[in-house]
C-alpha cells in the first residue's frame, strides 16, 4: 500500500498534524521519499492542515475538559504543531470561551458539590491541580479564596 493511501486512511479516522502523519507512516515502514511525496500531496489537498488540527484540539480541550489556555496550548504543541499556530488557535477558541467559567467548572468538579475548602492542605492541592490544568495563578488564587470559610487567614 502506498504512503499516500495509508495517510488518507489515518486522516479519515481522525485529525492529525503533519508530524503525526509523518511519524505514523514511518512506523508503517514507508521510506522518507514516499512520506515526503504523500505529505505534500495531502497538504495540497488540504487533508493535512495543522491550523485546523490545532483549533480542533483547542475546542476539544475546552469543551470536554475544563482546561486553561496554557494547558490547551501545550496539548497542541505536543501534537507537533508550531508555537505560532498553537497560539493563534488558542486565541481564536478562547475568544468564545469565558476563562473564569472554565476555571469555576474545573474547581467545582474537584470540590464534588462542597461549598468550602476544608483546610490549607486541600487549598494547596487544589491550587497545584488548577495550575496544572493551565489556569493563571492569580485567577486560581482569586477563585480558591471564594471557597475559603476564613479568607483572612490566607
Amino acid at each position: 500500500m502506498s504512503a499516500y493511501s495509508d495517510g488518507l486512511k489515518m486522516l479519515a479516522r481522525r485529525e492529525l498534524s503533519e508530524i503525526q502523519v509523518r511519524q505514523r507512516l514511518a512506523q508503517r515502514g514507508h521510506d522518507a521519499d514516499s512520506i515526503d511525496e504523500a505529505v505534500t500531496r495531502l497538504r495540497e489537498e488540504r487533508a493535512i492542515d495543522d491550523a485546523r488540527v490545532a483549533e480542533a484540539i483547542a475546542r476539544k480541550e475546552t469543551s470536554t475538559r475544563p482546561r486553561g489556555r496554557h494547558r490547551v496550548r501545550l496539548q497542541i504543541e505536543r501534537a507537533g504543531i508550531s508555537k505560532s499556530v498553537a497560539s493563534r488557535a488558542v486565541t481564536a477558541v478562547f475568544g468564545d470561551v469565558d476563562d473564569d467559567a472554565l476555571l469555576e467548572a474545573s474547581l467545582k468538579k474537584r470540590l464534588r458539590g462542597r461549598d468550602t475548602i476544608a483546610d490549607d492542605r486541600e487549598f494547596q492541592r487544589l491550587y497545584r491541580y488548577l495550575l496544572a490544568q493551565g489556569f493563571d495563578a492569580d485567577r486560581v488564587l482569586e477563585a480558591l479564596r471564594k471557597y475559603r470559610p476564613d479568607e483572612e487567614q490566607m
